[in-house]
Formats: structure tokens, C-alpha cells, sequence
């Protein structure tokens, strides 16, 4: 394999005002660029697959004299993944053995859930009883007007009884059964036979003496096959999507019909993705248009440097690592809700990563090499072109990337260009000024949901799809998450399309999560076992450049976000940032989920955070003891870390127009714009 590496391009090098192409590019033995300190090409008889298994596994993993079978085992895998959706079907019959076992092994327990069967029986029954009574004595009217799901204030549901049965209560927090349909016999009964099963089987999955792994994927595993066979998936047993093809004359039907169509093409690869989504949303039109320009292109990233609008700035600039699982404009979605230019009004010089969505040659890069030409590359221009140390603000895996940049700064353990001797005197805070990371997990031990989908099996799995291709698509990294939250993104999407024939009304942040992107398969590999399988990061044995870094070498003031309903990065685990730096730790948790809660501009209705500051020397908090004493602020949480970005500031400066470069171009860049069918 080869690597065709662009030479490094950076506006910060200029002759008479005119931005010079300066190559930091070598040659490698196959003849081909490559990036300096970069892992290099494998010789061209190699083939990807073997050079992705040699970097991205375990050393011990292949044996030399075994490579031969190992490659029948590599087959193998990558048909499972085909057959089981990505899904290891070895670590689910672990977990299946390991409930059947302690099942059999434990007759208290078997009486235990037939009692709880009976129990859930009988309250389906009453409950059906009391629909059937309803649905006798209602006005014959007809049924109401169909709606999309929700509730119908002009047909109330019966009002819920004194001592509601926990089945009663499930069913009206179901918002698949909020609608007043559901009320009605026989609706009711489908969907309370349905939500009885599941309420038994939240027992019914923890059994003494699971492991807790084993406990956590029988549990979710369950809900999924019970959500696949929910009423309101079915066209006979969904009265809201009956009702809507009598009220439209079958229209509905034709149209939904014509849209599982698409999506059953698109699965097979016979045609692109669906447009579900207003073509005006998009990177450079109406989405990610805050002024700025490219100041930075090497084969990895894209810097951008954002126009200012204010006559002085603050001399740190802020430099925004955003994760690279997404497209950065995430945080420069609409103008009303654009976290970069609210930066930028508030009167800071603003820098942001666009990552390369990856292809095939990326194959071998690894994490230190996003570390080294992501976060260091462009934190080395900033501060070359400042000469101030900046803001490093990471979000999501960035933030990841970011706290091991200040890691390896502070330890010593990397250095960048502009750095001289004597700033290598004064540690870290000659670079930065603070970090910011934004639900970004440092400690993986509890990583929440996600967590179900990772263990040894499943990711072998995964590292032998990822080496056919060399990357893990962007479709693929969408599914999982799309997975762990199938009742809302998939079913519910699912419905609206194929029985209402509706699509989903696009906002920017659905267009933005539909614009996907690929991951390279080493450094995906490294990423799950070395932060979730292993949790080196957190326990001081993960290495950069070979050498271990610890968190403990960040010194700088740290700024930390969670968010309640995050499934991605659970705040509890965000917090675990407290006991991992030599640094005071302002904390905000503020509610929405791993998108919503960060993208959460000043005005935003229903917005709330708690925040408190803990110094390096106070005493270790628990999170619910932190959430006890820390007070709770109405509104976004952006002027919170606006006034500490402020604090940790030293003054104004004149605004720093970015240098343009015909080169380069004007943001949003060429990164942003690169799409793949997969």
C-alpha cells in the first residue's frame, strides 16, 4: 500500500505577503510522501489488511508461523459481521450462557420471575379489562384524527387512576402510546402485552451472580427484540397509521411504500443515501458560515481561523478540537445557535479543526498521529502566529485527544515548533492558558451504554472489518449510536416514513448527524482498547510517541462540561477529570444530551446548568456529593465558560484578521465537504 501525502500548506509562512506551499513532507522507502515521525507505508507487496493487523492489534495477537490461518480466521469474522449487522454474535452467547446458567442453577430465582410473570399478567388483564369498559361507553364518534404520535388535547385519555398500576404509568410515559388511539381496545392490549413483557424482563435479565457485562447486554439486547416487535411498528396493529391511510385514501400507504423502497435500495448499495434533509443545509450555505479562512491544510486537518468582529480581542486565542467521529461544524451549525461565532462576538481570536474524512490509504494512522498533526500541528500554529498561549477546548473524542496534547506538553514528552528553550522552562502554561473539555471521557472504566457494544469479542469483530477496508464507515459509526437508541432513531424514524409516508422534519443539527464520517482502523482500534478495553489513559500507561504520558501533568486550569441524558460520555464519568490533574476543575453539568446540551446558545428555552470550581487541593468529591453543593444557574451554560474563559485571560489586543490564501481558501474548507456512499 501506499500513502499519497500532501505536502503541509500553512498561511502563517508568508514572502511579501503571499502565502508560500512549505512541504514538511519526506520520502519514504517505497517512494512515496509521508508525514515526518509518521508510521511508514508498508512495502507494496504488503497488503492492507496484514499491515492493519500488525499496527492495530495486540503484538501478541498474530503469531509468525500462524498468519496463514489467522487470515481464514479474518475471513470468517468479517461474514459474521455481515450476518449479525456488526453485531458479535460470540459475545452475545456469552452473555446468553452466562443468564441460562445462573438461571438453571437457581430455583428460587425461576419461582421469583414466574410469580413476577403472573403478576404482570394480571395487570395486563385489568388494564385491558378497564380499555375494553372505555372504549364500550365512549361516544361512537370514530376515532380522532390520527396526528403523528402525539397526544390529542381535543380527545383525552382517561384520567389516570388514584393507585396506578406500574403498567398504567409505563404506558403513559411511552411516548410511541401518548396518542388517545392507545387508550382504546383493542390498541390498548397490544401495547400493554408489549410493555408488560418488558417490565418483566428488566427482572427477568439480572440475575445474582451475572457478570455485570453479561447483566447490561441481556437487558438491552431484550428491550431491543421487544421494541422490533412493538404495535406501533406494524401497520395492522398501529391504529394512528390505520386511521391516517382511511383519512388520506390510502395515500399515506402508496407514499410510505414508495420510501421503504429507497431505503431497502440504499441497503442493498443500488442507489445513494435518500435526501431526507433541505438541500440548503449544508457546510458553506446555510450551515458553518461564520467568515474566516483556511490557515492550515496538511494531510490530516484543516485550520481555520475565524474573521473577527470586535475592534480588540483577548490575547489567548481559543483553539477548538472537535472530535473527529463528526464534521466539526457541529459547534458552527445555524447562525442563531453557532457556539464559533458567538465566540467571536464575545471578542476572542477563534481557531477550529476540520479532520480529513479518512479513506483507504489512511488505513495506518494511528493516535498519535491524530495527537501529533492534529491537536500539536495546529496548537503549533496558533501559537506561532499569536505568540500567546491559547484556550484548548477538545469536544468528544477532541476533548480526548486534547487532554493527552497537554499531557504529553506538560510531561515533556512533545515539544512544538515555536517552542524555544526557555519556554520549555516554564512547562505548560507558556502553550496554553487552560483546557476546556467538552463531554469528553478521560477515565473509560464506566463509559455507560456504549460500553454494552465493547468488550474483547466484539471488538475483534470490528478490527477484522475494518481491516478489509481499512476504515469503519461512517454509516457503520452511525448505527451504533443509532443501536443504543433504537425506539427513538430507527422505529420511530421508521414509522413516520414507512406507515405515515412522512420524513422527518430536517433542522440543522439532523442534517449535521446525517453527515457522517469514516474512522481510520488502526487508530479505532487503539482508541477502543487502549481507552475502553484497557483504560490506560486514565491509569498512566497509555504512551505517545513511545513514551507514557499521565494526566497528572496537566497543570492548567481546567474547564469541564457534562451532560444529564448524555449515552455517549455520561457526565459521572466526565467528572472522573477531578481526580486525574494537578489542576483546579471547574465542572458544568448542564441538561440535554451529548449534542443538544452542548449546543446550547444563550436564550435557548428550558436551558439550566449547575457549576462549581474544585481546587487541586480540596478534597475528593463523589458526583452526586458535587451535584448536591453546586449551585444551580438558569440558562446556557456558554456565558458561564465565557466569564472563566475571561478570568484566565490577560488582556486585549488588536483583532487578528486571518491571512487569506487562494491556496488554502475560505472556510468552511475542503474536509468538511468530502462524502462517501458508505
Amino acid at each position: 500500500m501506499t500513502t499519497n501525502t500532501p505536502p503541509i500548506l500553512s498561511s502563517a509562512t508568508v514572502q511579501d505577503g503571499t502565502p508560500v506551499s512549505v512541504s514538511t513532507a519526506t520520502v519514504s522507502a517505497a517512494g512515496q510522501p509521508t508525514r515526518p515521525g509518521a508510521t511508514p507505508p508498508p512495502p507494496p507487496e504488503e497488503g492492507r489488511t496484514a499491515a492493519v493487523q500488525r499496527r492495530g492489534l495486540p503484538s501478541s495477537a498474530v503469531a509468525p508461523d500462524d498468519e496463514g490461518h489467522h487470515a481464514l480466521d479474518q475471513q470468517a469474522s468479517v461474514l459474521m459481521a455481515q450476518l449479525w449487522s456488526g453485531v458479535s454474535p460470540l459475545s452475545l452467547a456469552l452473555a446468553v450462557t452466562d443468564w441460562v446458567l445462573h438461571l438453571w442453577s437457581s430455583p428460587g430465582t425461576q419461582w421469583r420471575l414466574a410469580r413476577q410473570a403472573a403478576e404482570q399478567a394480571q395487570a395486563w388483564l385489568e388494564d385491558t379489562l378497564q380499555a375494553l369498559v372505555r372504549t364500550a361507553v365512549a361516544p361512537a364518534k370514530g376515532l380522532p384524527d390520527s396526528g403523528t404520535g402525539a397526544h390529542d388535547p381535543a380527545t383525552p385519555a382517561a384520567p389516570a387512576a388514584t393507585t396506578e398500576s406500574a403498567l398504567a404509568r409505563a404506558l403513559r410515559e411511552d411516548a410511541r402510546y401518548s396518542h388517545a388511539t392507545w387508550q382504546l381496545w383493542p390498541w390498548r392490549a397490544l401495547a400493554g402485552a408489549n410493555k408488560a413483557t418488558e417490565l418483566w424482563w428488566q427482572h427477568a435479565s439480572s440475575l445474582r451472580g451475572m457478570l455485570p457485562h453479561s447483566r447490561d447486554q441481556m437487558r438491552f439486547y431484550g428491550r431491543q427484540w421487544l421494541d422490533m416487535w412493538a404495535p406501533s411498528n406494524s401497520l395492522w396493529t398501529n391504529p394512528q397509521a390505520l386511521q391516517r391511510a382511511f383519512e388520506t385514501g390510502g395515500q399515506s400507504l402508496w407514499r410510505g411504500w414508495g420510501k421503504a423502497l429507497e431505503d431497502v435500495r440504499w441497503r442493498v448499495g443500488l442507489q445513494p443515501p435518500p435526501r431526507r434533509f433541505d438541500p440548503a443545509l449544508a457546510p458553506g450555505r446555510g450551515l458553518a458560515t461564520t467568515p474566516g479562512q483556511v490557515v492550515l491544510r496538511n494531510a490530516l486537518i484543516e485550520l481555520i481561523q475565524y474573521a473577527p468582529t470586535t475592534p480588540m480581542v483577548q490575547r489567548e486565542p481559543v483553539l477548538i478540537i472537535p472530535s473527529c467521529i463528526m464534521k466539526y461544524y457541529i459547534l458552527d451549525l445555524s447562525p442563531h445557535n453557532s457556539l464559533v461565532r458567538w465566540l467571536v462576538a464575545q471578542g476572542y481570536s477563534v481557531y477550529i479543526v476540520s479532520w480529513k474524512n479518512p479513506d483507504e490509504g489512511d488505513a495506518l494512522l494511528g493516535i498519535d498521529d491524530y495527537v501529533r498533526d492534529g491537536v500539536l500541528a495546529a496548537l503549533d500554529h496558533v501559537h506561532c502566529a499569536t505568540g500567546a498561549p491559547a484556550h484548548l477546548m477538545g469536544y468528544c473524542l477532541g476533548g480526548t485527544f486534547a487532554a493527552m496534547a497537554a499531557a504529553a506538553l506538560g510531561g515533556g514528552d512533545a515539544r512544538l515548533g515555536c517552542q524555544t528553550q526557555a519556554m520549555v522552562g516554564q512547562g505548560t502554561q507558556a502553550l496554553l492558558a487552560s483546557l476546556t473539555l467538552l463531554a469528553a471521557e478521560t477515565d473509560f472504566k464506566e463509559p455507560g451504554e456504549l460500553g454494552i457494544l465493547i468488550d474483547e469479542e466484539q471488538v475483534r469483530l470490528l478490527e477484522a472489518m475494518m481491516a478489509a477496508r481499512g476504515f469503519l464507515t461512517g454509516q457503520q459509526m452511525a448505527g451504533s449510536f443509532q443501536f443504543l437508541h433504537s425506539r427513538e432513531l430507527v422505529w420511530s424514524s421508521q414509522t413516520r416514513r414507512w406507515l405515515f409516508g412522512e420524513d422527518e422534519i430536517g433542522n440543522d443539527l439532523m442534517a449535521w448527524n446525517a453527515d457522517v464520517t469514516r474512522l481510520p482502523a488502526v487508530m479505532h482500534s487503539q482508541y477502543l482498547r487502549q481507552c475502553y478495553l484497557n483504560n490506560d489513559l486514565a491509569e498512566g500507561r497509555f504512551r505517545f510517541e513511545d513514551q507514557p504520558i499521565s494526566l497528572r501533568d496537566i497543570r492548567v486550569p481546567v474547564f469541564a462540561v457534562g451532560t444529564v441524558k448524555d449515552h455517549v460520555a455520561p457526565w459521572r464519568s466526565v467528572y472522573k477529570i477531578h481526580h486525574l490533574v494537578s489542576a483546579d476543575v471547574t465542572f458544568a453539568l448542564t441538561n440535554g444530551g451529548h449534542n443538544a446540551g452542548i449546543v446550547s446558545e444563550p436564550g435557548h428555552p428550558g436551558r439550566y446548568h449547575h457549576l462549581l470550581t474544585t481546587s487541586a487541593q480540596e478534597p475528593w468529591r463523589t458526583p452526586d456529593e458535587w451535584l448536591a453543593v453546586a449551585p444551580r444557574r438558569e440558562g446556557s451554560w456558554w456565558p458561564s465558560w465565557h466569564a472563566w474563559l475571561l478570568a484566565h485571560s490577560s488582556g486585549t489586543v488588536p483583532a487578528r484578521m486571518p491571512p487569506v490564501s487562494t491556496q488554502l481558501g475560505a472556510a468552511p474548507g475542503q474536509y468538511v465537504l468530502v462524502r462517501y456512499g458508505d
